[in-house]
Formats: C-alpha cells, structure tokens, sequence
C-alpha cells in the first residue's frame, strides 16, 4: 500500500477544475511547476470547502475577477512556536510598554485592515468576497484573529484558520511599531496551552524567516497535517479565549 504523502507520479502535474462538490481534493502531488504550486480552480468559498481543502494543504489566493486558485507550494514556509525569534528590540518593547491581547477583538476589522493596507501597497487578494468567507468561518469557530493593543489603542494582529492542532496563518498588519510582532509572540507563548504545534505562513518571506520561520517540504508537511489534525475539529481553546470581552495583559516576560 503506498503512504499516501508519497508522491503520486515525478513528472504528472495537473490543474484541477473543481465541481460543486464540496469535497472535491486535488492531489498536492501533482501541484503545477509554474506558476509553482497552482493546484486547482473555480470552486467557491463556502465554510465547508474551505475547512475540508485547508485541512489537506490547500488555500485561496487570487485577484478579482480571476477565478478562485487553490494553491498547494512544493515547500511551505512554517513556523514552530517555540522557535520564535524574540529579538532585543521586541524584548525592550515587551518590558516597557503597556501592551495588551485578544482573541477575535473584531475579527472583520483585522481582515478588513489587511486588505486596506495592502492594497495601499503591494495590492490585495482580499476581497469582499473572501472577508465575508473567512468571517463565516469566524462564526463557525474556524477562524480567529488576534489584536494587539499598546496603552488601550488598537497596534497590530493577524488572522487564519485553526484546527486541530494547526494554524494557518493568512495575514498580519502593524498600525504601531512592533503590532505584529507582539501580537505573534503572545500567540507563540501560549501555543502549547491552546494544543498549537505548527504556524502554516504558506509563503517565504525574510520577515517570516527573521521571527524563526523555517522552509518545510512538501512531504514533511503533508505528513504533518495528517498528524496535527486527524479530523477538522474547531480549537476549542482559542474559543475560549475569545469570550473574553476586554484585552488581557501580556504574559510575564521574564526575557
């Protein structure tokens, strides 16, 4: 019987065309060359997809008006909690200033901020259409953001998709120095405590490889999210939390 992280075929690539079946799964195997890692196309963004192709590896990344692509990297940026890079300019911030967290302060508005910022940039892939997806799965418990806040003023966060004992990351925002990165930090620190053993950041960036982000193949992190969530269950500990109405202060840090 072959493993099924095995690869399929060394030389087959193939770009799925998605029915309307919600449970329709490209094999990640077979992913496209170039552009690197294109798996699949057209489907839609209902919960129920999204939860059933991020628990295989899959996400969306498109532009209005292409159609939806499914994206599956041959290597996938990833990060471990406990390899967070703590630099000395965060640890300065962390003892002496007033930060504070939460868990899905307002879930709509971090995502809404992602986009905003990037699209005075770089331009965005986040759409209407993708904030009113990923706030469905907000409110089916798959999806969380977490904010950062500096003396009770809004500073940074990011937000993605949790299950099991993974989380896939799919974007953060600083509105003050170090927002971000406070935000993440925080997150890594009570990782073991929420079941966390793996950050998905999809992509390579230096950003991500600064803060102790590491390059994972194909193989490893397929096996892995067979481990890491052996059914698509919501992270009842992250939910937990978000019931949390005010900001909590930071975790000691003793850095």
């Amino acid at each position: 019987m072959r493993d099924s992280t095995e690869k399929s075929s060394e030389n087959t690539k193939e770009l799925v065309l998605l029915t309307e079946s919600i449970y329709d799964t490209p094999d990640p195997f077979k992913s496209l060359d170039d552009p690197e890692g294109l798996s699949a196309v057209g489907g839609d963004l209902k919960p129920e997809r999204l939860v059933h192709l991020y628990r295989h590896g899959f996400f969306p990344w498109y532009s209005d008006p292409d159609p939806i692509l499914w994206w599956h990297p041959h290597e996938r940026c990833t990060l471990t909690p406990s390899d967070f890079h703590t630099s000395k300019s965060l640890q300065k911030s962390l003892r002496n200033k007033n930060w504070s967290w939460k868990v899905n302060s307002d879930f709509r508005q971090s995502v809404d901020i992602c986009r905003q910022l990037r699209a005075n940039n770089e331009g965005t892939w986040i759409s209407e259409d993708i904030i009113d997806a990923y706030s469905k799965l907000n409110k089916q418990g798959f999806a969380f953001s977490v904010e950062s806040f500096l003396d009770g003023e809004l500073a940074g966060g990011f937000y993605g998709v949790a299950m099991g004992s993974m989380f896939f990351g799919e974007s953060m925002y600083s509105l003050k120095n170090n927002g971000s990165k406070v935000a993440l930090w925080q997150f890594c620190q009570l990782a073991h405590d929420l079941g966390i053993q793996m950050i998905d950041c999809q992509v390579y960036s230096e950003h991500l490889t600064s803060l102790g982000a590491k390059m994972l193949n194909k193989e490893d992190f397929v096996r892995a999210l067979q481990q890491l969530i052996p059914s698509p269950c919501p992270n009842s500990q992250l939910a937990a939390l978000a019931k949390h109405k005010a900001p909590l202060p930071i975790t000691n840090f003793m850095g």
